[in-house]
């Protein structure tokens, strides 16, 4: 897979199907906040739920190659992005 194939599939991934099923990402992202700064005691901001994910796919990357995480990252770097960018 080279890098275009990767974006693209993280594209098609977080506009598509799981876009389809789950919804705004900004929603799920606000109420995953909520109960990660429940559980933690601490606030966790919604723009920082995309960028967490992220880094629990890059983790996994550390025990090898394996594209669906690759994937997964950018999809979930993206999201993050766009969630912060919203303010």
């Amino acid at each position: 897979m080279n890098r275009q194939d990767c974006l693209t599939r993280a594209g098609a991934l977080i506009s598509g199907d799981r876009h389809d099923a789950y919804g705004d990402f900004a929603d799920t992202a606000e109420c995953l906040a909520g109960l990660w700064s429940a559980y933690l005691g601490h606030e966790v901001r919604p723009r920082d739920v995309g960028y967490m994910l992220a880094l629990l796919k890059i983790m996994r990357l550390r025990h090898g190659p394996h594209e669906d995480s690759s994937v997964d990252a950018c999809g979930y770097l993206a999201l993050g992005g766009e969630v912060d960018s919203r303010g």
